[in-house]
C-alpha cells in the first residue's frame, strides 16, 4: 500500500500469482530452504517480488541484484521492507553491475537464481565450496555457460529449454509483450508497416504473429535455414538478410546473439525505420557503435528513451531503449503478462526445491528443467483455471 493508501501494482501482481501464492503457503509449512541463502540477479520489477517473496517464506535468506537496466525502485523498497537484502540500483553500467554480482557472491550463497549467466560465469572463475547449483532463465544465459559446463561440479537447470517457458512466456508473452512495447514507446501503428523480426524460435514466434495480427506486413530473419523454412510454411515473408533490413520499416532483434545489427548496416536502413531489441542482453544491435560511426552527424534524444540519428545524407533512424530490452525499458516497462511470469517463477521455485532436497545430481548441469517438474506446474496451473 502507498502513501496515500492506495493498492500498489505489487499487492495487484501477488494477488494475480496464484500459483506463486499457493507455493508460497507450501513452503512457508514446510521450510525447503532453512538455513540456506539464496541470490537472485533478475529484473527487479513486481512480479520478481512475489518470486522472491515465496522462496523467503520456505526459509531462505535472500540477496538480490537486477539486470541491467531493468530495476525498478519500487520494488527496491519493497523487498527491502520485507526483510530482503539488495545490492544496488537501477543501471545500465557494466561495471556497476559487475561489482553488485561480485558483492553478492562474497556472501557465498547455497544456491543461484541467474538470468543471462552472470553469477555463474564469476562463479566458473572463482568457485566456492558450498554452492549446491542453481537455475539459469534465458536463452542467452543458456549460450553463455554451455562452454563452460565443465567447471561447475552442481546442476544448473535451464528454464528457458522447457515446453512451459518455450509457449507461454517466450511465444505468447514475449510475442504481445514487445508488441506493447512498441506501442507504448513510438505510439505509431502497425497497419501495413512492414516489420522484420531477427530470429524464429519461440520469441520471434511469438513476435512475428503479433505484429502480423496488427496488420503488419512481417519478414522473418532467421540463420538456421530449416528455421526459416519454418517461417516461410507459417506464411511470413523470408527475403534475404539485406533485402530485409533495406525495406524494413521496424526491426525487432530476439536471437540471443550480439551484433545482429551493427554499424556496417547504417547504409542500408531506412528513413525512419524503428530498431528495437527484445534479447536479454542489449548486445543484439551495436548502438553505441552506430552513434560513434562517422556517416552519424547527430543524435537527438527524446524522454522516455527514445533516440534518433541523423546521418549524413538525410536519413533518421530510431532506435528504442537504447537497444535495452525494450519490454522492460522505456516508459511504464511492465514486461512479460503476470499469468507468463508466475508459471516461470513457479518452475523456479520448484527447480531451487528441488536442487535444495538434492533431488538433482550435479551432472544436471546447464540442462533443461526435469520433466517432471514441467508436468507438475502444468497441473497445478491448470487446476487454477478449470
Amino acid at each position: 500500500m502507498n502513501a496515500s493508501g492506495q493498492k500498489t501494482r505489487i499487492d495487484w501482481v501477488s494477488r494475480s500469482c496464484h500459483l506463486l501464492r499457493a507455493t508460497e503457503a507450501e513452503f512457508e509449512r514446510e521450510k525447503p530452504f532453512g538455513g540456506l541463502t539464496i541470490a537472485t540477479a533478475i529484473h527487479l520489477e513486481p512480479k520478481t517480488a512475489s518470486l522472491l517473496v515465496t522462496l523467503q517464506a520456505g526459509g531462505a535468506q535472500i540477496v538480490a541484484t537486477g539486470n541491467l537496466n531493468s530495476t525498478q525502485a519500487e520494488t527496491i523498497d519493497y523487498l527491502q521492507g520485507r526483510g530482503i537484502e539488495v545490492i544496488g540500483r537501477k543501471t545500465t553500467d557494466d561495471a556497476d553491475h559487475e561489482a553488485d554480482i561480485a558483492a553478492m557472491l562474497q556472501r557465498r550463497p547455497d544456491l543461484l537464481l541467474d538470468n543471462g549467466g552472470d553469477m555463474f560465469a564469476k562463479v566458473a572463475a572463482a568457485p566456492y565450496a558450498n554452492l549446491l547449483g542453481g537455475t539459469e532463465e534465458t536463452t542467452s544465459g543458456r549460450m553463455r555457460l554451455e562452454p563452460m559446463r565443465d567447471r561447475f561440479s552442481f546442476p544448473i537447470l535451464v528454464i528457458n529449454d522447457i515446453p512451459i517457458k518455450q509457449f507461454a512466456e517466450n511465444r505468447h508473452a514475449v510475442g504481445q509483450s514487445l508488441f506493447e512495447s512498441y506501442l507504448r514507446f513510438t505510439n505509431r501503428s502497425t497497419n501495413g508497416k512492414r516489420v522484420t523480426v531477427f530470429g524464429y524460435g519461440a520469441c520471434g514466434r511469438g513476435v512475428a504473429a503479433c505484429f502480423r495480427n496488427a496488420f503488419a506486413v512481417t519478414s522473418v530473419v532467421d540463420c538456421n535455414p530449416v528455421t526459416t523454412l519454418e517461417a516461410h510454411l507459417d506464411g511470413f515473408a523470408t527475403p534475404l538478410r539485406d533485402e530485409a533490413v533495406s525495406s524494413a520499416d521496424v526491426i525487432v532483434t530476439v536471437t540471443g546473439a550480439p551484433d545482429i545489427l551493427t554499424e556496417d548496416d547504417l547504409g542500408l536502413i531506412k528513413d525512419g525505420a524503428i530498431l528495437m531489441n527484445g534479447g536479454h542482453f542489449p548486445v543484439e544491435i551495436a548502438v553505441d557503435r552506430m552513434m560513434a560511426d562517422k556517416t552519424v552527424n547527430k543524435v537527438e534524444r527524446y524522454e522516455d528513451g527514445l533516440e534518433t540519428l541523423h546521418m549524413a545524407d538525410g536519413r533518421r533512424i530510431h532506435i528504442l531503449g537504447h537497444g535495452h530490452m525494450a519490454n522492460l525499458a522505456g516508459p511504464r516497462p511492465l514486461g512479460n503478462t503476470i499469468e507468463s511470469m508466475d508459471l516461470g517463477f513457479t518452475l523456479q521455485a520448484r527447480c531451487l526445491e528441488w536442487i535444495a532436497k538434492g533431488r538433482v545430481v550435479a551432472d544436471q548441469c546447464v540442462v533443461p528443467v526435469p520433466a517432471e517438474i514441467d508436468a507438475q506446474v502444468a497441473e497445478d496451473y491448470l487446476a487454477f483455471n478449470r
